[in-house]
């Protein structure tokens, strides 16, 4: 399949995405992973730079004719976003493990973001909870941070954001 194949999908409220010409589709998410979601684009959003921009699912991002992703959470460049979709390399994506997703975000969105070139990953669980925070060197991610449980953060990389995983889950 290409990206015009998934386009002409008609929208019945399930997240569809194309890795490598192969069509996964994902369930609608749970309340928790939807709290998650919020709190994450909430703290990337309190300090994004002014030529980027921080969305929620779904938001299309095409990387390849082939491969169209979408992150739980995308900061892309106000100039690479189209009427449609972000065309081209988010400047961080970041995915919300689900029990139906974790083989697919730590493994297949991570391969294919890194050979992308997207410079930050971040992978938030919010069953243990933890925060897995990748920075991309030479080709491949290594970590730059990480925390669990109700050990705050604060990264630098894309740019300053504070997060503590015990928060991002709590029910207040």
């Amino acid at each position: 399949m290409t990206r015009r194949d998934l386009e002409s999908i008609a929208d019945d409220s399930r997240r569809y995405e194309l890795v490598d010409g192969v069509l996964l589709m994902s369930p609608s998410p749970r309340p928790l992973h939807q709290r998650v979601v919020a709190r994450v684009l909430a703290a990337v959003s309190r300090n994004c730079p002014r030529d980027c921009e921080a969305l929620p699912a779904p938001v299309d991002v095409i990387l390849a004719d082939d491969t169209v992703l979408i992150p739980d959470v995308v900061v892309g460049r106000r100039r690479d976003y189209t009427e449609r979709a972000l065309a081209g390399v988010p400047v961080l994506a970041v995915e919300v493990i689900s029990p139906s997703s974790r083989l697919i975000d730590t493994q297949l969105k991570r391969a294919r973001l890194a050979a992308a070139g997207c410079p930050n990953y971040w992978l938030v669980d919010p069953y243990v909870p933890n925060v897995l925070c990748l920075i991309l060197r030479d080709g491949a991610y290594v970590t730059a941070r990480e925390a669990a449980k109700d050990q705050p953060i604060t990264l630098t990389e894309p740019y300053e954001v504070d997060l503590n995983p015990a928060d991002l889950v709590s029910e207040y």
